[in-house]
């Protein structure tokens, strides 16, 4: 895709440990373009990967690798977009006066997800894999789509509204806070760096710290880890709280169908709080919850998930 002043180039980043991929792009909105991957066989089984705030397709990448390479006749077909604003997709300005101009709330991401796969031509099943806010995202397109989700994977994200018993992190809070952790985040990528730090349990390399931090370094680059976080919807009134409503009403009917829970539970966001909820909504899922495991579930035990969610696939085949 060529660039122009309305359709820049794309983000060049260094090589990261284990991307060996060549990412497509789609315009999703006039002027905006969608980074994402395509592997694996065309005919093979679609598992549609979706990361939240702050990573973005770098975090599947363990999976993607063993996922797409056919083993025994079987491969997956692995669709995993950067949502706007993230990875290696377009960052365009939500200001009033922007051209192209992009709405950073949870609807414009689950319109996103509809167009790509509608480009796509993904109209039969799919399993749905979701970590963090990619969990409303997804949830959020299944509403329209529920006869098409027919497997679930589940790590590490929220369906329905912030539990009772669980009190927003205040690392959360002042994120939403324009003045201080807003500018924090977009003059200093506060909160990249910092997930790429306090997010797992094992140290990661520092080369994989940045393939987590570098796609949002500069006041542009990070616009959409902030938007993100404003837009996390806790009350009546939030613009994004009837979706997060109708998603979480929906949850327990996808208990018929296959349903994969991998869990870090050293998580201080998405906590125990959130996995009871899951639970309750999926009570036959398969759970692995990991006591020495944290948000960034993928890195702490790809060794262990990745091998365990291709079992899972394998077990429940959809022919």
């Amino acid at each position: 895709m060529p660039a122009s002043p309305l359709h820049p180039a794309p983000m060049s980043l260094p090589p990261f440990p284990d991307y060996p991929f060549h990412p497509c792009r789609f315009e999703v909105r006039p002027g905006i373009a969608l980074s994402y991957l395509d592997e694996g066989p065309r005919d093979g089984e679609v598992v549609v990967m979706l990361h939240g705030n702050p990573s973005w397709s770098f975090y599947w990448r363990h999976l993607v690798l063993g996922l797409r390479d056919p083993v025994e006749g079987r491969g997956y077909r692995c669709i995993v977009p950067d949502h706007v604003g993230m990875g290696l997709s377009d960052r365009p300005d939500d200001a009033v006066d922007a051209m192209p101009r992009y709405d950073y709330t949870l609807q414009s991401r689950v319109d996103d997800l509809t167009a790509l796969l509608d480009h796509l031509g993904i109209t039969g099943p799919v399993t749905l894999a979701v970590h963090d806010w990619g969990g409303m995202v997804g949830f959020g397109w299944a509403l329209s789509h529920m006869p098409q989700v027919k497997r679930l994977v589940i790590l590490n994200t929220a369906a329905f509204p912030l539990p009772a018993a669980k009190p927003m992190p205040w690392q959360l809070s002042l994120g939403r806070d324009p003045k201080v952790g807003g500018f924090l985040i977009r003059a200093f990528n506060l909160f990249a760096r910092g997930a790429a730090w306090l997010g797992t349990e094992r140290r990661l390399p520092a080369a994989v710290r940045r393939g987590y931090s570098t796609p949002y370094n500069g006041w542009r680059n990070a616009i959409s880890t902030l938007r993100f976080m404003q837009d996390i919807p806790l009350r009546e009134g939030d613009r994004a709280w009837p979706l997060l409503e109708a998603v979480g009403s929906a949850l327990p009917q996808y208990a018929d169908r296959p349903a994969f829970i991998g869990w870090g539970l050293k998580d201080f966001v998405f906590d125990r709080h959130f996995l009871e909820g899951f639970r309750r909504a999926l009570p036959d899922a398969e759970v692995h919850a990991f006591d020495d495991a944290n948000h960034y579930v993928l890195e702490d035990k790809h060794e262990v998930l990745v091998p365990a969610i291709r079992d899972f696939l394998d077990r429940h085949p959809l022919d």
